[in-house]
């Protein structure tokens, strides 16, 4: 008998192989480097350009406050721990440090060399103290002793007068004297901190200075011509601006409460006093003072930036609110409102006929506030429970649970709290529906309730019915008008009663409940997941069609990116949109190579969840609150709700398809972890799907 050689299996992949991962904070970074790259984009309207460029510092801001405080803390508490991605505490923060620099020159070279030239040719001028007139100089003097000097309280360094508390963020100047004052003191170097109502860019008035209608200075240009005169009798020598990072986030110790609510309101008022994560300083201070001040918030010089322009460069945003320039913004556009619900509609009998969907911004978040206007009002609704998470300030959404509650319906709303940066608001939110006698509850101690829906009862005839809302988005009309998120109004039972569970479980006390159709974290949407995504890779091993489409903000979870590797090695097509983080490396030979990730950045902030899974044909469609991560899987209350009406099913896929198709605002993840935007070939139709979207669903 021959015997022939017989190839050994091949040995199973290490999926979780360092090299396979991309550090999360590494990508975060990447993300605000496309975003400042809109601020280079010529197609982008001109002060639009510029808000992108500040809204790369603000997140920037955010990084610090964020990320980079708690991987500080890590270095302390663990400091030999080494995450997924193969880095240690250490080898983060010098990447860190190296691409965060990177990233600040760049936005000050954006705004020196290529947006203030481009505003000027449009005679919008951000003029310099060295190009002052006599005529502007005099009014800028008399607004310095007018609106300024009153305020501003410098701090002579001394015993008596120890180096002040700077405030999160607050612009500050170190000030450099010589002479003494009418005490006979002088320490040679002084504070001051300018207060945050001040504006930051100071626009000049043409008929009294004789300037164009849309010149401005900055605050700080302000403060450095005539800060001699708070030092009276004395000389000054210097005068550089520097801002503090700090902290932001805040610990709560759950086990340790008996009442969430203070110990929020305890922690918050900490917030602007955290400890000290970053330091900016102007470029042309002296190395001396820039010594002193490292030393004074006891930081290294891996977290200094010195920076060619103000410090707060994100305050240059206030010139939006200042100029009437229409034809440098974007174009205005009108969201519409599908014609179930349009005006005098009867919202109650439009979802009954059958499921309906918004996508915003393109679609109204009116209807949103409608449904529970009616609720509100309608005499046979007997309940409405929600849950809020961000609402912004005077939300009509809130008026309307306050009258219902009034009107004498029994209303539940779950506040979380925790919401970051958001934690003041909500603690205000919370004192005004209990007044109204809404029941008000801050949801599970130790997970954050970050699922969007709202439950209304309604008795008819001898049923009680359940209409619900399920969004991937916060109940915030603002937002809505600028983020891309799916709502969902529905009557269906199944689903009306897992909704019900939910809320029972937030409000009350009992075990884990089980649910008809929602996937719920923190215990049944991650298991969820990854068995739908084992369903695809089983199919793609038996021949059938298999395909996963997945639209995030984020995808960080371990398992789930190795989940979706051995769905890559199986064959199955995996098409990720991710707005922001991703650690998950796509083109890898044998782990990854059927993976594209891609990344949308344009008019609008991408934010919508969306699950999509070919099976076999019969193709599943979720959309959800959570992203990929551990926090939204582990540590949060989710919901992920089936998109079932086959005409919905169908949009969303068209929708997700128009987003595959991009090539005018995607960006391509490479290998390397580096991204590459994507250009459209010769000849070849440009689609912007943003652009599309907006024109498909046009009122």
């Amino acid at each position: 008998m021959e015997i022939t050689d017989v190839a050994p299996p091949s040995k199973p992949i290490d999926l979780t192989k360092p090299e396979f991962y991309i550090n999360r904070d590494l990508s975060l970074l990447q993300f605000n480097k496309r975003v400042l790259a809109q601020a280079l984009d010529e197609r982008v309207p001109l002060l639009e350009r510029l808000n992108y460029l500040c809204i790369s510092c603000s997140n920037l801001d955010e990084f610090y406050e964020v990320r980079v405080a708690s991987i500080i803390e890590m270095a302390t508490i663990d400091p030999k721990a080494v995450g997924q991605d193969g880095l240690s505490i250490n080898e983060q923060l010098e990447l860190i440090s190296v691409n965060a620099h990177e990233l600040v020159d760049d936005q000050y070279k954006v705004l020196n060399e290529v947006l203030i030239p481009a505003l000027d040719k449009q005679n919008i001028r951000f003029i310099k103290r060295a190009d002052w007139s006599d005529s502007q100089q005099k009014w800028l003097a008399n607004y310095f002793n007018d609106e300024l000097l009153p305020i501003l309280t410098p701090v002579g360094l001394d015993s008596a007068h120890p180096f002040p508390r700077i405030l999160n963020k607050s612009l500050n100047f170190i000030i450099s004297l010589t002479g003494k004052d009418a005490f006979g003191r002088n320490s040679g170097r002084a504070i001051l901190q300018a207060p945050r109502a001040l504006p930051r860019v100071v626009q000049l008035p043409a008929d009294d200075t004789q300037s164009g209608v849309s010149d401005f200075v900055f605050l700080s240009s302000i403060i450095h011509a005539f800060v001699s005169e708070l030092f009276n009798g004395m000389t000054v020598k210097g005068c550089y601006q520097f801002r503090v990072t700090r902290n932001s986030d805040f610990y709560v110790d759950d086990d340790a409460i008996d009442d969430l609510l203070l110990a929020v309101e305890g922690e918050l008022a900490m917030r602007n006093y955290g400890d000290e994560v970053r330091l900016e300083v102007d470029a042309n201070c002296p190395e001396e003072t820039v010594e002193f001040l490292l030393g004074r918030f006891d930081m290294t010089r891996d977290r200094l930036f010195l920076v060619d322009g103000p410090v707060n460069l994100n305050r240059i945003q206030e010139i939006n609110d200042l100029l009437d320039r229409p034809d440098l913004k974007f174009s205005p556009f009108k969201p519409s409102v599908p014609s179930q619900l349009g005006r005098n509609k009867d919202f109650f009998a439009a979802i009954k006929r059958h499921d309906i969907l918004l996508q915003h911004p393109y679609e109204s978040f009116s209807p949103v506030i409608e449904f529970i206007r009616q609720a509100a009002t309608d005499p046979d609704v007997i309940a409405i429970k929600q849950t809020l998470y961000r609402t912004g300030s005077n939300s009509p959404i809130v008026s309307a649970l306050v009258n219902a509650a009034r009107a004498g319906k029994e209303v539940t709303v779950v506040i979380e709290l925790r919401a970051r940066f958001d934690e003041k608001a909500n603690i205000g939110l919370a004192s005004k529906l209990q007044e109204a006698a809404v029941h008000v509850v801050y949801g599970v101690v130790g997970y954050k309730t970050h699922a969007k829906m709202c439950l209304v009862l309604r008795r008819e005839g001898k049923q009680l019915r359940h209409y619900v809302h399920l969004g991937t988005g916060n109940y915030h009309p603002k937002t809505a008008q600028l983020y891309t998120d799916y709502g969902l109004f529905s009557s269906d039972k199944e689903l009306g009663e897992d909704v019900r569970r939910v809320f029972a479980q937030l409000t009350s006390l009992g075990k884990v409940i089980k649910l008809n159709k929602l996937l719920q974290s923190p215990f049944t949407l991650h298991s969820g997941l990854l068995e739908k995504i084992e369903r695809e890779i089983r199919h793609a091993q038996n021949g059938k069609p298999a395909k996963i489409i997945i639209k995030v903000n984020a995808v960080v979870e371990e398992q789930a990116i190795q989940a979706l590797y051995r769905a890559s090695q199986a064959g199955v097509i995996v098409k990720l949109i991710v707005r922001g983080v991703c650690c998950l490396r796509p083109g890898i030979p044998g782990v990854s190579e059927n993976i594209e990730v891609r990344s949308i950045i344009g008019r609008f902030l991408e934010h919508a969840r969306v699950y999509a899974f070919e099976n076999g044909g019969n193709t599943e469609v979720y959309a959800a609150s959570a992203d990929l991560m551990n926090r939204n899987m582990f540590r949060r209350v989710e919901v992920c709700f089936p998109i079932e009406y086959k005409k919905l099913h169908i949009r969303i896929m068209h929708d997700l398809e128009i987003y595959l198709k991009d090539n005018a605002q995607a960006w391509l993840l490479l290998s390397d972890g580096s991204y590459q935007r994507i250009r459209p070939e010769e000849g070849e139709e440009i689609i912007q799907a943003q652009s599309v979207l907006m024109n498909e669903l046009a009122s």
